[in-house]
């Protein structure tokens, strides 16, 4: 058999296998929903592609490129809401971690899926300091692009420096959680 052939089945096996093992994951998590249908057009990307273009707002109304915030750096993308109690919980984890990052570590980036004064108003009583994008809830929202078909939230994606998805997390971090969720991707590239 030729080396490339051998590669070809190898990479098969291997995805056909992470397929299954996250089938039988899902299927003994019972508290969580069934997958939303994506709508047509909309790609959710899975762990190993780039995401399609993600353009939003900032709280100023600046239009921000995901893919360009921090570059040579891997992002951690909470999506979150300011009626969210559990994204509420995470916050100030969150910004620990980020300010804990330095200039070359991961970079945070909220993306919330709601309305700018809401968000404002929440930020004057949980401070943070890393960039704030804006969403608006739907079936074709940033966080479904990101791989979130189930509609929950908080929902955290780990992209690589090349912006490849690495990780992708449905529910809250708990206290202590989220340096070792990143760094179990953010190994050398």
């Amino acid at each position: 058999m030729r080396p490339g052939l051998r590669l070809v089945l190898a990479a098969a096996c291997a995805a056909a296998l992470g397929l299954g093992a996250r089938a039988w994951y899902e299927q003994r998590r019972p508290d969580l929903p069934a997958p939303l249908p994506v709508p047509e057009g909309v790609r959710a990307a899975m762990p190993g592609q780039h995401p399609d273009p993600i353009r939003l707002p900032d709280l100023d109304g600046n239009l921000v490129e995901l893919a360009a915030i921090a570059p040579g750096r891997p992002l951690l993308v909470n999506v979150w809401a300011s009626w969210c109690g559990p994204c509420v919980e995470e916050m100030p984890e969150l910004q620990r971690f980020a300010a804990a990052q330095g200039a070359d570590g991961v970079q945070v980036v909220g993306l919330a899926l709601d309305e700018a004064e809401a968000v404002r108003a929440f930020l004057r009583q949980v401070p943070v300091d890393y960039p704030i994008l804006l969403d608006r809830p739907g079936p074709a929202d940033a966080s479904v692009r990101l791989g979130n078909t189930r509609g929950l939230l908080p929902y955290t994606v780990l992209l690589d420096r090349q912006r490849r998805v690495l990780r992708q997390k449905l529910g809250p971090f708990q206290p202590g959680e989220i340096a070792d969720w990143a760094a179990a991707g953010t190994g050398p590239d």
